[in-house]
């Protein structure tokens, strides 16, 4: 503990000065949107133009079931400390059931064989990535 006053945290007067007469240097140009005010036509169109908006068609990998995923060899990642698990898709049907979908099964493959225990329910586990 020091013995230094509270009022070392408060700018001196001088400084307050400086930061008043700052206070309408920096107002924008054009007044910005409302919360609740729809955004303009030109915000959408460079969202869609944006190469990374191009959408898959139908639902993403994880979201299938087993029965459905295309590839015969399926992998997940774990985002937090970087294990790769991969499992053939005959082998997950048989050990979880052709109806079982694949982001809970990624999950079991991952929390069954986790690193990173920290004891508390919020915090346990690996956090999947699928690739």
């Amino acid at each position: 503990m020091t013995d230094r006053p509270a009022s070392w945290r408060m700018p001196t007067p001088k400084e307050m000065d400086k930061m008043a007469a700052l206070v309408g240097r920096n107002v924008p140009q054009r007044p910005s949107l409302a919360p609740d005010a729809a955004l303009p036509a030109e915000y959408w169109q460079a969202l869609l133009d944006d190469p990374r908006a191009e959408a898959r068609s139908g639902p993403s990998d994880a979201a299938l079931r087993l029965d459905q995923m295309p590839k015969h060899l399926l992998r997940v990642g774990c985002r937090r400390c970087a294990r790769v698990v991969e499992i053939q898709k005959v082998d997950a049907v048989r050990l979880y059931g052709r109806e079982a979908l694949w982001k809970d099964v990624a999950r079991r493959l991952l929390d069954n064989t986790c690193a990173e225990r920290t004891g508390r329910h919020e915090e346990d586990g690996c956090w999947p990535s699928f690739e």
